[in-house]
């Protein structure tokens, strides 16, 4: 399954490839971003999308489930990196799947959204990539995944303000482990575990650990990024 929804006046460098083995998603995707004046192609799996991207419309992003059957989004997005392709990447994953995410971002992928999303949520993520791929102009730059964007650095400031446990937390959090394996670890109680989550989100100024997760691999790769130029 293969087709495409379009708004008047989508330019070709917005087109938004959406890959995914569920035609319900395909087309509420599609139908949602083609009510923003974006050009959408749909594709029911990542080999499908590989043999046909040759022929493609010049991509703005790409938006990948995860979980899907002959080649998954995390495969798929190796691939990609293989072949040097620059556009931003964006998985889908489903809620909870926290240590997916934070893999997925840490191989490449511009962010994550978690299903079921809202959409206003998944347009500013699709926003962001398409302002981001639509600046890339320069050959041989770094692809937009690997820019330092003004969002990681907001970010790293962010997450210095965490207090050590709630780093701790975090960062457990982050490994898909539970409130009760985190309470295990540290050697206190979930109720505790929870209140440090609700405490260091606030302190992000976020309102789920989707986002708490984001910011923390932001700064990550901030870290990571500002360490090699820094080294030349």
């Amino acid at each position: 399954m293969k087709g495409s929804a379009m708004a008047t006046g989508a330019a070709p460098g917005r087109v938004v490839h959406v890959v995914d083995d569920d035609e319900d998603v395909c087309w509420s995707v599609a139908t949602l971003l083609g009510s923003f004046d974006l050009l959408v192609e749909t594709h029911s799996s990542a080999p499908a999308f590989l043999a046909a991207l040759p022929a493609l419309p010049e991509p703005g992003c790409v938006l990948t489930d995860v979980r899907m059957p002959d080649m998954d989004g995390m495969e798929l997005l190796r691939r990609l990196r293989e072949q040097g392709f620059r556009r931003p990447v964006i998985v889908m994953t489903a809620h909870g799947d926290v240590s997916m995410a934070v893999r997925a971002m840490k191989d490449g992928a511009f962010d994550f959204i978690e299903k079921p999303f809202d959409d206003e949520a998944l347009f500013a993520i699709i926003r962001a990539a398409l302002a981001l791929a639509g600046g890339e102009a320069r050959p041989g730059g770094a692809a937009p995944q690997e820019a330092l964007r003004p969002e990681m650095a907001e970010a790293a400031a962010l997450i210095a303000t965490l207090s050590p446990r709630e780093r701790e937390v975090l960062d457990l959090a982050m490994e898909g482990k539970p409130s009760k394996l985190i309470a295990h670890e540290l050697g206190i109680s979930p109720r505790t575990v929870e209140v440090h989550r609700l405490r260091l989100m606030a302190r992000l100024g976020v309102g789920s650990l989707a986002e708490a997760v984001r910011l923390s691999v932001w700064a990550d790769m901030a870290g990571a990024r500002g360490g090699r130029e820094a080294g030349g």
